[in-house]
């Protein structure tokens, strides 16, 4: 079993940033695919970054590259989120999720994630 729990979130300012950690834990066989994903009130659930086993990075929305940068720290088994220049559109309940396999290309599908954390608020608001 694999234990994911995220921390971080917050309530910031427009323009404003925040760090993000998935800390993982039990029974991880290699490095896992990580991926972040947010849930707006009313609405469905969206990918927003995912790092492979061998720490190729996607990201769902391209422009996001800019402001959102996703990081591992192997020694700690953690996965980090940083977020800068937010948006009150950013504003969510952000989710980590861990892949069970070893991943190569990581995607952001719900479908693909075996384990999920309980999630972090960020909210961003004047």
């Amino acid at each position: 079993q694999v234990q994911l729990v995220e921390s971080g979130g917050g309530l910031v300012q427009p323009g404003g940033s925040l760090k993000l950690s998935c800390a993982a834990s039990g029974s991880i066989s290699g490095v896992p695919a990580i991926a972040w994903f947010r849930q707006a009130p009313g609405k469905e659930r969206e990918g927003v970054v995912c790092i492979s086993s061998v720490d190729k990075v996607a990201y769902e929305i391209e422009s996001d590259q800019g402001r959102f940068t996703i990081s591992r720290d192997y020694a700690r088994g953690t996965v980090y989120l940083q977020l800068n220049s937010l948006k009150p559109e950013d504003t969510a309940v952000y989710y980590c999720a861990a892949a069970r396999s070893f991943v190569q290309y990581c995607a952001l599908v719900t479908p693909s994630y075996d384990y999920w954390g309980q999630g972090t608020q960020v909210t961003v608001s004047s």
